[in-house]
C-alpha cells in the first residue's frame, strides 16, 4: 500500500537547525540564500523540515557560507518509542 506524505513526515526524523546557524552569524535566510545561489523558498522548505531531499551540492555549499559541517545543519533524531519497542524496554 503507499504510503502517504504523511506518514512520510512523520518517519522523517531529521532536524535541520539552519535557524541555530543563521541567529550565531547574524545573517537572514535571505542572505544564505543568495550567497548559496538557491531562492529564499527553497532554503525555506529545508529550514521548515518540509524538504524532501538535499543536494550535496547544496548542503556544500551551505556549509561554505557558514563555516560549518554538515553535521551542523542537519541531525538525525530517533524515534524513542521504536527503539524501545525494539529492544524490549
Amino acid at each position: 500500500m503507499p504510503r502517504s506524505e504523511s506518514d512520510e513526515q512523520a518517519e522523517h526524523r531529521i532536524a535541520v537547525h539552519l535557524d541555530r546557524l543563521l541567529a550565531d552569524r547574524e545573517m537572514t535566510l535571505t542572505e544564505l540564500a543568495e550567497r548559496v545561489g538557491v531562492t529564499v523558498v527553497n532554503l525555506s522548505v529545508l529550514k521548515n523540515r518540509r524538504a524532501r531531499a538535499v543536494r550535496f551540492s547544496t548542503l556544500s555549499a551551505i556549509c561554505e557560507v557558514l563555516g560549518c559541517q554538515p553535521g551542523d545543519v542537519l541531525k538525525y533524531e530517533p524515534d524513542r518509542g521504536r527503539a524501545s519497542r525494539a529492544t524490549g524496554r
